[in-house]
């Protein structure tokens, strides 16, 4: 017949829970880690070369905005995937976010003429310089 025992959390061997622990299996799932812009920023011929790596958005879903001298990479990232066999779906998943990124240049960046180029998850930024504004002298009266 079994025997009906009650639970006494102050009498609990610890060693032997410890060793419990250890027999049962173990399971490792890898957790997907949120969305990041890795970011590589060089300065050429009077332009800042921006690379930022972005994978898994596509191009409609980044934005790119430029205040000055502060630059600002947002992207939208949807990841879908699924494991089918004879046709039937033995595992479905999802992945949404949003990741973005600010950082301020050293001159302003002259807007107009800046050009942006996405291709296999890497966005390519070509930002000149502003030319420097010559000063003006006021003469007082």
């Amino acid at each position: 017949m079994n025997e009906l025992r009650l639970l006494d959390p102050f009498a609990m061997d610890p060693l032997e829970d410890t060793f419990r622990s250890l027999l049962r299996p173990w399971r490792f799932e890898q957790v997907d880690a949120p969305p990041r812009i890795r970011l590589d920023v060089a300065e050429q011929n009077g332009a800042y070369a921006v690379r930022a790596e972005i994978p898994g958005a596509r191009k409609e879903d980044i934005d790119v905005r430029i205040e000055g001298n502060l630059v600002t990479i947002s992207a939208e990232m949807k990841k879908e995937w699924d494991d089918r066999k004879e046709g039937r779906v033995l595992r479905s998943e999802r992945q949404y976010g949003h990741a973005s990124r600010s950082f301020t240049l050293a001159s302003p960046v002259d807007e107009s003429k800046a050009g942006a180029k996405y291709e296999n998850g890497v966005l390519e930024l070509t930002l000149p310089k502003k030319s420097a504004t010559a000063t003006k002298r006021l003469s007082i009266q």
